[in-house]
């Protein structure tokens, strides 16, 4: 019986990782995202299909787990006095989205469907809910998530969290089940919550934090891998236990240790796991995708769907509009929420066993929450060129003007910052463009006056006073220049020296005839400083550091000429130093490549 279990638990695992393997780098490839390689790879294998994996419900009680670890890793980039910042965001915005979102769905459901109201409720609430397990991977992978419209979407999401213990009640507060015990009353559930969350900050101060310490001291590594699952894990349980939401709990731990020395170290070790845990939760949800009521009633799930869409993208676009977001960043923001949740399943299965609606009708809606989860990526894409905000008009931004400023800084990231800061310290008077608005605003909070604008534009150089400047640096990262413009500007401002941060060596390659005083590869003054201090604290002399540095200097520069001359960057690479040197007697070196 041991070995007929294990190897049912092979065949599953072989058909779960192979098939997600292929549809995720398929959709990953085609731009798609990872999520609906996952959905799509669950409802294949599920028994609604191939029916290769049973009882996708014991795999989603596991997989929700992935749930748990994301909310945790999450609450590690949310130190409380951020958390705090962000409470008009949460409790305004998020308050208002759940409800009107969930009583508008509950109206549609109510006066366009045969179901009762106290249904209505019952099945229109969980779908004001969004999915946090699809919409925080999206951020994350986009780089928004600690943006101010990331905020915004987070605060919603953390507060639809929040809203599962009401809606529970609410549904407790219908029940038709004689022999459904009586759960505890609402305001139980509150007080219950909050001496929750009081426990876990106590215990995340007082127990996990010297917990960290002593592993810390004791240089135990994979212990550290321990202890942040336990962490997660423990604060799941005791949140399951007093019948609350296990993801609150592992968010409020993680936001205990936010400001630990120990965060970088716990998102790291339970990145892995967090990953396969939220892909196999998406798989899941695919495989309990019902196909045969979706055949049943094809037009009323899709018409549903559409709905759901489009009043929940509807009432947030206003929402948003209210809390003095630009329109296309609520555009942005109803689209991304505009799905049903993971925690519908959950929901549905409770007004079911209430007797409020029928198992086949939770099936049926938990069949139209998947497919809103499937739009949200084509929606995202679709859209994207409504979204982004024209070049020179986002969000009615002033754009550069001729100040009499000695320099401009095109692009004022990490590079930027640095370039800016040095041309200031010598009393030089710099202009600053750049395309980001979250960076503008941030860049404003430090007292900096960066301007919007396109510094790749000739207009918007001659606007921030190019014909004036002395110089023109170029600090955008990527390849966004090409020599025909770099042309351009030395024709337009031939009073101004022109430097560049370049991304490579095939990026300088390609710039090599370009009229520029000066280029730099982004990383490369950083990469030999870190080398002249590893070399200092391996005990060299002053003297063999700058030998060493200037070796690797004459060689890099002797292979750079020999690709120009070629044309290819295969050319001369007995210059790559790959092995220890060792000095002749003429002071020459030899590589030992050759």
């Amino acid at each position: 019986m041991e070995d007929h279990g294990q190897a049912f638990l092979l065949q599953d695992g072989f058909f779960l990782l192979g098939t997600a393997l292929i549809f995720v780098l398929l959709f990953r490839r085609l731009g798609l995202g990872a999520t609906l390689g996952y959905l799509l790879a669950g409802a294949i294998l599920g028994p609604s299909a191939l029916g290769l994996i049973g009882d996708p419900e014991s795999k989603i009680g596991i997989a929700e787990l992935g749930i748990t670890l994301l909310l945790f890793v999450v609450g590690l980039e949310l130190a409380p006095r951020r958390l705090w910042r962000m409470r008009h965001e949460i409790f305004g915005l998020g308050l208002l989205q759940v409800a009107l979102c969930g009583l508008a769905v509950s109206a549609v459901i109510y006066f366009f469907t045969p179901f009762t109201l106290q249904a209505a409720l019952a099945l229109g609430l969980p779908l004001g809910l969004s999915s946090t397990a699809q919409v925080l991977p999206m951020l994350q992978s986009a780089g928004r998530l600690n943006s101010p419209f990331g905020e915004r979407a987070f605060a919603i999401l953390l507060f639809q969290d929040l809203s599962i213990i009401p809606l529970i009640t609410i549904i407790a507060a219908m029940n038709r089940n004689p022999a459904l015990p009586e759960g505890p009353p609402g305001w139980q559930l509150a007080v219950m919550t909050l001496l929750a969350i009081a426990g876990l900050i106590a215990a995340g101060r007082f127990v996990i934090r010297p917990l960290f310490r002593l592993i810390g001291n004791l240089g135990e590594r994979e212990m550290f891998v321990f202890a942040a699952l336990f962490t997660v894990i423990a604060s799941a349980a005791l949140m399951q236990a007093l019948g609350l939401s296990t993801a609150l709990g592992a968010f409020i731990a993680g936001v205990m240790l936010a400001d630990s020395p120990y965060r970088h170290e716990l998102e790291a070790d339970v990145e892995p796991f967090r990953s396969i845990l939220l892909g196999l939760f998406f798989m899941a949800v695919g495989m309990m995708l019902d196909l045969s009521a979706i055949a049943e009633h094809p037009l009323f799930v899709v018409s549903m769907a559409l709905t759901l869409i489009a009043v929940k993208a509807a009432i947030i676009f206003g929402l948003a509009l209210a809390f003095r977001m630009p329109w296309r960043g609520a555009l942005a923001l109803g689209l991304l929420l505009s799905q049903g949740g993971e925690f519908g399943f959950v929901l549905f299965a409770q007004a079911s066993q209430a007797m409020l609606v029928q198992s086949e009708a939770a099936s049926l809606f938990g069949a139209i929450v998947t497919l809103s989860m499937v739009t949200t990526p084509f929606l995202m894409m679709a859209t994207r060129r409504i979204r982004e905000t024209p070049q020179g008009k986002a969000q009615e931004r002033e754009g550069p003007r001729a100040d009499g400023s000695s320099a401009i800084v095109v692009g004022y990231g990490r590079f930027g910052q640095t370039v800016a800061q040095m041309l200031n310290a010598a009393e030089i008077a710099v202009t600053l463009i750049d395309t980001d608005i979250a960076m503008i605003d941030a860049a404003r909070n430090f007292g900096a006056q960066v301007w919007f604008g396109d510094g790749t534009r000739l207009d918007m150089l001659r606007q921030a006073g190019g014909s004036d400047a002395q110089v023109i640096a170029f600090c955008i990262d990527k390849d966004q220049l090409d020599e025909a413009f770099l042309r351009e500007v030395q024709s337009t401002f031939p009073q101004a020296r022109i430097y560049a941060r370049v991304y490579d060596r095939r990026s300088l390659l390609r710039l090599k005839s370009a009229p520029v005083t000066f280029m730099v590869r982004e990383v490369l003054g950083s990469a030999v400083t870190l080398a002249r201090s590893a070399l200092d604290g391996l005990g060299l002399s002053i003297e063999d550091i700058d030998k060493a540095e200037a070796t690797y200097r004459r060689l890099d520069k002797e292979r750079l000429s020999l690709q120009h001359e070629a044309g290819d960057i295969r050319a001369a690479h007995d210059r790559i130093i790959t092995s220890p040197m060792r000095n002749d007697r003429d002071g020459e070196s030899d590589q030992g490549t050759e």
